[in-house]
């Protein structure tokens, strides 16, 4: 070997010694955004009671078939995350509720399809992947969840065990590609993996097979819900390529964010009429300003008002179509009224 070159196939720290997005690479290996769940932009680690559809950590949203059944806080109960990890998702189920044939109650995270193309689900070359994940829960038993393409009308039902209460338990689910079936490969969900805290018998499949149906979880599978005060931990969750789990992909804080920010951003505007990245504006009457996104979003995004008010009056009172043009870079306001301090969310989910 000549002086100075180091062989990359010995090292594995290269795309010669290791295949981008597998095994132990360390580029591209984790599908999952913010497993670690330590982003939390909309909550601030503050519990919260979802309605269906609605996202609690950063990617993750709770999918319900009946309101107020559990809520969801970063690091509920408070408990010592395992070794590697400082924040985890908790979920509290809030009374003993039975679940009825069509009920589900899910903790999910939607893939963006540029994120899977590479694993060719829906042809003859669809690649293994491993989901893995640490866990914890007051409930001992067989627990479910399942892989979904964007139709659902494809899908994975799997099973793990939680053999002892209160204890972190290691994870760790290989499912072979599906080899029929649409999955998309753009800005769309690509795969939506779900976590089930009780589902009921329409939604629930024969473990370890693909269906052409929706089934969020498998046969027999514990409800959380339906132990009052029950509770369900979890961290660390990866989905990679290949036949058999490795060691977490940890990514620096500023990466994880910037993820996050792909999907969802806070815009906060200040009472000195201070915009982000923008020139000052003016606090007089019918203001406009342009503010550009610290991440380029994955489409156009929606809006919300997250707090504050303008012209003593609430934000929303103002924002309309008409007054807001988006696009994935930057946004366009015009506010009637004047003065004021107020925080927007802008939604790019899938």
């Amino acid at each position: 070997m000549p002086y100075g070159t180091v062989n990359a196939d010995v090292i594995q720290t290269s795309t010669a010694g290791g295949i981008l997005g597998a095994g132990n690479a360390s580029i591209m290996k984790n599908r999952i955004i913010n497993g670690a769940m330590v982003i939390d932009q909309r909550n601030a680690g503050a519990s919260v009671t979802p309605t269906n559809g609605q996202y609690v950590l950063d990617r993750y949203f709770a999918s319900l078939s009946q309101s107020s059944k559990y809520t969801v806080q970063q690091n509920a109960g408070s408990v010592t995350p395992p070794v590697g990890f400082t924040k985890y998702l908790g979920v509290t189920s809030s009374s003993a509720y039975s679940v009825v044939t069509g009920d589900y109650f899910l903790i999910s995270q939607r893939i963006e399809g540029f994120n899977t193309a590479d694993l060719a689900w829906g042809t003859a070359n669809a690649k293994t992947v491993t989901l893995s994940f640490q866990v914890y829960s007051s409930l001992t038993g067989t627990f479910g969840g399942s892989l979904c393409n964007n139709a659902l009308n494809r899908s994975y039902p799997f099973t793990y065990t939680i053999s002892s209460a209160n204890t972190w338990t290691t994870v760790s689910i290989t499912i072979a590609g599906d080899t029929t079936g649409t999955w998309e490969t753009n800005t769309s969900t690509g795969i939506q993996v779900n976590l089930g805290l009780g589902v009921g018998a329409t939604y629930s499949g024969t473990a370890g097979a693909w269906a052409g149906s929706a089934y969020f979880s498998a046969t027999g599978a514990t409800s959380v819900v339906g132990t009052s005060g029950a509770t369900f931990y979890i961290t660390g969750v990866q989905l990679e390529v290949g036949s058999s789990s490795t060691g977490y992909e940890y990514v620096n804080y500023q990466t994880s964010l910037a993820n996050c920010q792909r999907y969802y951003e806070v815009l906060v505007y200040d009472t000195n009429g201070q915009a982000a990245m923008s020139a000052p504006f003016s606090t007089v009457a019918d203001s406009r300003f342009q503010w550009l996104f610290k991440v380029q979003k994955r489409a156009n995004p929606s809006y919300s008002v997250v707090s504050g008010s303008w012209g003593g009056n609430t934000p929303s009172a103002y924002f309309s179509v008409s007054h807001i043009q988006f696009v994935t870079n930057g946004t366009y306001f015009f506010l009637t009224g004047s003065g004021g301090s107020t925080a927007i969310g802008a939604s790019a989910e899938l």
